[in-house]
């Protein structure tokens, strides 16, 4: 039998779900713009035409790794989620259009479907919140703990 507190726990294990997805790609992929520059990071900044390749790619590094952390901890959100929801279209603008004017319709829309799903993860969590299973959650007076 269900009770009174189950959706509001569904909810909650459901935000969390949704920003260990979110928040651990985007750690990820911060990581490995360190890791792997020239393929990842600065060198693939240049390449693809991004300015100041050595500055930006490893401040959009430090960006994803932050704001990834971020999410997964479930603290400061709309902190974290504001730069990915410039680093995402950006990346998009700048890796998949290019490719779907070269290489066509499902050859982008095989190569974007993360960046999608993180932009439309992030624009979830701008809307619902972080939930109680959150460092801001569990914040007395916590922003964003819905």
């Amino acid at each position: 039998m269900a009770t009174a507190s189950a959706p509001k726990a569904q909810t909650a294990w459901g935000l969390l779900l949704l920003r260990l997805l979110v928040g651990w790609v985007f750690l990820a992929e911060g990581i490995q713009k360190f890791l792997f520059p020239a393929a990842l990071g600065s060198g693939r900044f240049a390449k693809i035409g991004i300015p100041a390749p050595g500055f930006t790619g490893p401040f959009v590094g430090v960006v994803e790794i932050v704001c990834g952390a971020l999410l997964i901890l479930g603290l400061a959100a709309t902190f974290a989620i504001l730069p990915l929801l410039i680093d995402i279209p950006v990346a998009i603008a700048t890796t998949k259009v290019p490719m779907l004017h070269k290489q066509g319709f499902w050859a982008a829309m095989h190569e974007s479907r993360t960046d999608f799903c993180m932009l439309l993860g992030l624009i979830a969590i701008a809307c619902l919140g972080v939930g109680s299973l959150s460092l801001d959650g569990i914040r007395p007076g916590g922003s964003n703990s819905r």
